[in-house]
């Protein structure tokens, strides 16, 4: 329930131990003709009457059925010749103007321009190997130094070693960082850095 009408529903209980608009409007936090307002709605159209009236301004222009057209595409179709989507590329796809389309995004929690990444380990000494490296933090021995080597360079292959998690409402993309390589890929980066070729 929205905060508006929690506050209007206090009013109407508060009503009923048969206390002044003034009190009532203390205890809430808002005047006495705001707390009289309420209660003559409430007895006029009960429940009905603590919900907002419909506002005047210009009229819908995007109905229901284009708002989950845009949804779907947002959700399940990749444009073509880019990555993702973005407010001008999916303006164009469906009739409505960039900040129409911004609008419906925000409304409905979406980010297409964003993902996340994460990482699982299959690596039946994972813990162990935390356990080392976080003690080297906490607990430095004196003299001591930590070198770290990476198996990995920094080229991306196609194929990523867990699925990604899809684009839904509230949440972006995620992905794992982790790639299948077959060591192939960083071997022909080690040469391209030790040849120059």
């Amino acid at each position: 329930m929205p905060a508006a009408e929690q506050l209007r529903a206090r009013i109407i209980l508060l009503s009923t131990e048969g206390l002044p608009g003034s009190v009532v409007g203390d205890r809430v936090g808002v005047t006495s003709e705001t707390a009289n307002k309420w209660r003559n709605r409430f007895k006029a159209r009960w429940v009905a009457g603590l919900t907002d009236a419909p506002r005047t301004g210009r009229p819908r222009t995007i109905n229901d059925q284009k708002v989950t057209d845009l949804i779907n595409k947002t959700l399940r179709e990749k444009p073509k010749n880019a990555t993702h989507w973005s407010t001008n590329l999916m303006a164009k796809e469906a009739g409505l103007s960039a900040m129409s389309v911004s609008r419906i995004w925000r409304a409905f929690g979406l980010r297409p321009h964003l993902h996340d990444t994460f990482k699982l380990s299959t690596d039946p000494h994972f813990l162990a190997k935390v356990h080392d490296i976080v003690g080297l933090y906490m607990n430095p021995p004196t003299k001591a130094m930590v070198l770290c080597v990476d198996e990995k360079s920094q080229i991306q292959t196609c194929y990523q070693t867990q699925p990604a998690l899809p684009l839904t409402f509230g949440y972006t993309e995620t992905r794992t960082h982790g790639y299948v390589r077959h060591s192939t890929t960083t071997l022909l980066a080690a040469l391209d850095i030790a040849t120059g070729e």
